[in-house]
């Protein structure tokens, strides 16, 4: 998406100035961007995998944003490699990489985002359970 067109989204400069201001956690779902949109219940919806989705096309893809930045490292998420068992120390290295500068940025613009509304998080990834969406989630609503 575009800069000018994810600001037509996000309601301008001003829109993107808006904190989360009611005190209560921001509504933030986890979806598998292969599933339909919910127009009722998605609000803005965003991939957050650092590489695009196999066998779908851009076109196809219902979403409002893809932001890489805050995906886990290609070098972190190849040690992972989606074990279970692997999967507590997987989420304290990717919340120290969310601590670093660009990974604080990307988290912080995810969070004004939902402090405007519903946001769903978009993967590609099969276990929903031990995926980097479940941390970013945390993240967000902590």
């Amino acid at each position: 998406m575009s800069d000018t067109a994810r600001t037509k989204k996000t309601g301008g400069a001003a829109g993107a100035r808006r904190g989360h201001t009611s005190g209560k956690a921001p509504a933030v779902r986890v979806r598998r961007v292969y599933e339909a949109a919910d127009p009722s219940e998605d609000g803005t919806r965003v991939l957050v995998d650092r590489v695009w989705p196999r066998g779908l096309a851009k076109a196809d893809a219902e979403l409002d944003d893809w932001d890489k930045r805050v995906a886990p490292s290609t070098e972190l998420r190849k040690w992972y490699g989606h074990d279970p068992d692997r999967y507590e120390e997987f989420a304290r290295r990717y919340r120290a990489e969310l601590a670093e500068p660009e990974g604080r940025e990307a988290l912080e613009q995810l969070r004004e985002q939902a402090g405007r509304g519903p946001l769903t998080l978009l993967t590609a990834t099969k276990d929903l359970a031990h995926a980097h969406t479940g941390v970013l989630a945390e993240e967000l609503r902590g």
